[in-house]
């Protein structure tokens, strides 16, 4: 299966640059099981839903992973940190002029010394000086995907961030979730269906190209995932709507393995056989990003495609701050 074939052209007016001036505000393109498709605003989500339904959110929270900083010759760099390792270890990208060395040091914030220890793939592993989470805090920056040209700021620190957001620890926001207010959470509940929390927190390769020509070939990084117990009791004999790629994945990995935490390096595209989730809430992808496979394998790649061709021509708006997508397994 070639990459090419999750190909499609998007106007790059459509790729939403700000959040909608309210959560729930945006638009919700329903594609059912047989293909057939609906424009509804997110607000009908609830009436989607029915009692006894599962709801599935990933509770994790955005951490301010992006640090600006210089080396000691003073060429410019940024730190963005992929998971700490404890207090003062992290695993690390390092944006730089020349790729730094083992043992070299570098600045960010007010004299925070970031020392290079070793590399590993495409991160480093890095020791701070100082406490890496009061570092981030400090002087850290909300770390935008790279298609949103403002610089973040405080609308930013709010809105790419789920309401429900309580485990620190992922660098990209789980950004199905960013749609729903306290009200529509409370209007689902209303409605019979279980809410459900799990975390997975996304990593740094979410932002990564697929640069392989074959599918098949690539390679995910591995994200770390805990599932409640109570969450997977309450899953039993109910329809379980997925809400994100992330919960999806999480899901879908402890099915695979029976491990309720641990690290997941699911790749998920067209002709996994899916064993947890039937559901599933999501925005709109990146041409050829392994998020939109994902998507076709759930959907069908078909499907998913005139979905897509169908969203553009009615100018919904795309990626981490669009619109949304409830799409039914094919």
């Amino acid at each position: 299966m070639r990459v090419s074939e999750f190909d499609y052209e998007l106007p790059p007016e459509l790729i939403a640059q700000h959040p909608a001036r309210e959560r729930a505000a945006s638009r919700l393109l329903h594609l059912d099981a047989r293909g057939k498709l609906e424009d509804l605003q997110f607000t009908d989500l609830p009436a989607l839903v029915g009692p006894g339904d599962a709801v599935v959110l990933n509770d994790t929270r955005v951490i301010k992973a992006r640090l600006a900083g210089k080396k000691r010759t003073g060429g410019r760099i940024e730190v963005f940190v992929e998971r700490a390792l404890g207090p003062r270890q992290a695993l690390a990208l390092i944006r730089a002029s020349h790729p730094p060395a083992a043992g070299g040091e570098l600045i960010v914030g007010n004299n925070v010394v970031v020392k290079i220890l070793e590399r590993e793939a495409d991160l480093y592993r890095v020791e701070f000086s100082e406490d890496i989470e009061e570092t981030l805090e400090r002087f850290g920056a909300v770390p935008l995907p790279p298609y949103i040209r403002h610089a973040p700021g405080r609308e930013d620190a709010e809105r790419y961030q789920t309401v429900y957001a309580a485990a620190p620890g992922a660098v990209a926001a789980p950004t199905a979730g960013l749609h729903f207010d306290q009200a529509l959470l409370k209007k689902l509940a209303a409605k019979g269906a279980h809410i459900a929390r799990l975390t997975l927190h996304v990593g740094a390769g979410t932002f990564q190209p697929v640069r392989s020509v074959e599918v098949e070939d690539h390679r995910m990084h591995a994200e770390r995932y805990a599932i409640p117990q109570a969450t997977l009791d309450a899953l039993a004999g109910r329809r379980v709507l997925a809400v994100g790629t992330t919960s999806l994945r999480a899901l879908e990995t402890a099915a695979l393995t029976g491990a309720r935490t641990g690290e997941s390096e699911l790749f998920v595209y067209p002709g996994f056989q899916f064993q947890a989730v039937d559901r599933l809430l999501t925005n709109f992808h990146l041409p050829k990003s392994t998020l939109l496979m994902l998507a076709c394998a759930f959907g069908g790649r078909e499907n998913i495609l005139k979905a897509y061709r169908h969203a553009i021509a009615r100018r919904y708006r795309f990626f981490s701050y669009g619109d949304a997508m409830l799409i039914e397994r094919g």
